[in-house]
């Protein structure tokens, strides 16, 4: 007896459940109808090439074919965690990422604030258009403008460096030089266009709180700390946990084509080493071990991202 009357309670929450998530449904249609070519959009591109990740577990073989290839079960990421290059592109992957964190995230927030503070706005708008046209250039024109700049032989800043005494310097193939080149093309790129978000949150700030805080003589830095910082804090705490999902991703376009075969101990990383075991030497398997071993660490790191949005959502300083 009390056994059916748990099942018939479990049975009406189920069916209560359902008929409240029709009525949502129906009430918030055209929000979903809106949402509906996104979700076709990901299933068919992101969650179908899913099952894919079986390669990852198979020593694939073309002429076999993804169902007929041998399963070797973990021997890939056995090969990928205990081959010489493994600690190598490990290293790398992760230096560079840190370094666009902390530097990357940091200059877009630091431009805002100084535009913040021109007060003459047909200045502030040529400054913005300048800073931010960067990025809509792809990579390949962005290498090549660092071709004309920094070449050795004929670049505009080693004959500056030649004609004032100096020696010429290899910025583009020296691997001392790998990283910084990597870092300060990022920040030449996307500052301006990183600036945009910020400067949208700082628009939105109250100017009474400034107007209180200078009637109580607090100076410009005092301001800065007390008004501007805390009101554009929650934006700054979601790029931040968003920036820290994808810490791994430090940019495929970028080392492909920044990476030669003087620099790229230096800058070769997870993705490009993917390209060319997966792509050029044909070991798919291996490739796609990797792949996964990477999606896996970025699953985590977004969930601990969460657990970070939630935690920090609301607070004050």
């Amino acid at each position: 007896m009390q056994m059916k009357t748990a099942a018939s309670t479990l049975t009406g929450g189920l069916t209560g459940s359902l008929k409240s998530r029709f009525k949502t449904i129906r009430r918030y249609k055209t929000m979903y109808l809106l949402l509906f070519p996104a979700l076709i959009y990901f299933t068919v591109f992101k969650y179908i090439p899913m099952a894919g990740i079986i390669i990852a577990f198979k020593n694939y073989n073309m002429v076999l074919g993804l169902w007929d290839s041998p399963w070797v079960g973990l021997d890939n990421f056995r090969d990928f965690i205990n081959g010489v290059y493994f600690w190598d592109i490990m290293g790398n992957t992760i230096i560079i990422s840190l370094y666009k964190l902390l530097l990357g995230f940091s200059a877009p927030i630091i431009l805002a604030l100084l535009l913040n503070e021109v007060s003459v706005q047909w200045f502030k708008r040529i400054v913005q258009t300048i800073t931010y046209l960067p990025h809509f250039l792809s990579w390949v024109i962005v290498y090549g403008l660092m071709v004309a700049l920094l070449a050795p032989g004929d670049g505009l800043v080693n004959m500056l460096l030649k004609e004032n005494g100096f020696a010429p310097i290899s910025f583009l193939t020296e691997p001392a030089w790998g990283r910084p080149m990597i870092i300060l093309s990022e920040i030449w790129k996307d500052i301006g266009w990183g600036a945009i978000l910020y400067l949208a949150a700082l628009a939105g700030i109250d100017p009474s709180l400034y107007e209180a805080a200078r009637m109580d003589g607090a100076s410009k830095w005092r301001q800065l700390w007390h008004v501007t910082l805390p009101g554009i804090r929650s934006v700054v705490i979601l790029m931040l946990i968003l920036k820290l999902s994808h810490i791994l991703d430090a940019g495929f376009d970028q080392i492909f084509m920044f990476a030669n075969t003087f620099n790229q101990e230096k800058i070769d990383i997870i993705d490009t080493w993917v390209y060319r075991e997966g792509l050029e030497r044909l070991r798919v398997g291996l490739a796609t071990a990797v792949g996964l071993f990477k999606a896996l660490i970025g699953f985590v790191l977004v969930l601990v991202s969460n657990k970070m949005a939630k935690k920090f959502d609301g607070q004050i300083w």
